[in-house]
């Protein structure tokens, strides 16, 4: 972790990258129980579907996310906005919306579309994943809502599927049609979480938002690594509890 600077000063835009970066560090999902287990090879077919029905329930309104963003971003920042638009589009216009490549690959691991789209089936960690996700864009100065859903948030993806798209080939073996959303999203928001430190980086240009930006960029990586772990406690320890009882029995 780099020293602490006097947050009374404004950091440039090196060492405000820099601290946006710790703020992640110690927090990262990819490090989470649930995401260890994925990769290490550990989970079955049903462990991936009920990941599928909470998933949606934090991705799914993603546009909406951005589209709070979008309405309270200054019309003179218009590449901030641009991008913004960009985001929404490829989430639910482009050649195949996100979320019905999630929704495929539930349905390889054995659920339905109408169990992923049904909030009962999303624990209440996942609940409250997307409502912070709500709060913050409707409620928060557009920076900092970026630098939550895209530095916080978004831009932790690639890392997260790159440990995981190999054990769901080689281990579980699904076909590509069936991990492509995985595919995708490495590739893309590698290039969203980059733009979204620039506009961090180029926009928060007071003390106060800097801070501001660190701390929701700080809770941003508690609440998914917290969403992650989530899923290990709920549905892979039970499984993991009556293994081992059985394995005494």
């Amino acid at each position: 972790m780099t020293q602490m600077l006097d947050r009374t000063e404004l950091l440039s835009p090196d060492d405000f990258r820099v601290a946006l970066q710790d703020a992640i560090k110690g927090r990262e999902a990819k490090n989470a129980s649930f995401s260890k287990a994925w990769a290490d090879g550990e989970l079955e077919r049903h462990h991936f579907a009920r990941w599928a029905e909470n998933h949606y329930h934090y991705v799914g309104p993603f546009a909406d996310y951005l589209g709070y963003i979008y309405g309270n971003t200054p019309d003179t920042l218009t590449d901030a906005k641009d991008f913004l638009l960009q985001n929404m589009y490829e989430e639910e216009l482009a050649d195949i919306r996100h979320t019905d490549l999630l929704i495929r690959f539930g349905e390889a691991c054995g659920t339905t579309r109408e169990r992923i789209e049904d909030p009962n089936n999303a624990n209440a960690v996942t609940r409250g994943l997307q409502a912070w996700c709500y709060a913050t864009a409707m409620r928060e100065h557009f920076v900092v809502a970026t630098a939550a859903l895209i530095v916080g948030l978004e831009s932790q993806v690639p890392s997260i599927y790159k440990k995981q798209i190999v054990p769901l080939r080689e281990v579980y073996k699904f076909t590509e049609d069936e991990i492509e959303f995985f595919d995708l999203h490495i590739t893309s928001d590698e290039v969203h979480g980059e733009r979204g430190y620039q506009i961090v980086l180029e926009n928060a240009n007071t003390v106060e938002l800097q801070q501001r930006c660190l701390q929701f960029v700080r809770w941003g990586a508690e609440m998914r690594y917290a969403y992650t772990r989530s899923l290990y406690d709920t549905y892979v320890a039970p499984d993991k509890t009556v293994s081992d009882a059985e394995s005494l029995a």
